[in-house]
């Protein structure tokens, strides 16, 4: 659980999520929408996928990343029963 409050204590990979919310991209994509390197959008996707924030799937050349919600939902439930 500690990889994923690190990894969603960033603005810059808050920001993927929400685009990877929208439709799953590759990291080309992803860079696009930033003015950072290519690899340090790499880098926030790695720690992206370490916290299992995020799915990567190789396809031919590209590597596509989407959205793992389960984890989210994970979460959620347990932020609820530290409430109850």
């Amino acid at each position: 659980m500690n990889q994923l409050f690190k990894a969603l204590n960033d603005a810059t990979r808050r920001e993927i999520l929400e685009l990877l919310k929208e439709r799953n991209r590759t990291a080309g994509e992803i860079a696009e929408h930033f003015n950072i390197s290519k690899p340090s959008i790499s880098h926030h996707l790695d720690l992206l996928k370490r916290a299992d924030l995020v799915y990567s799937e190789k396809k031919g050349q590209y590597v596509h990343y989407s959205l793992n919600t389960s984890i989210l939902e994970d979460v959620l439930t347990w932020i609820i029963k530290l409430k109850d």
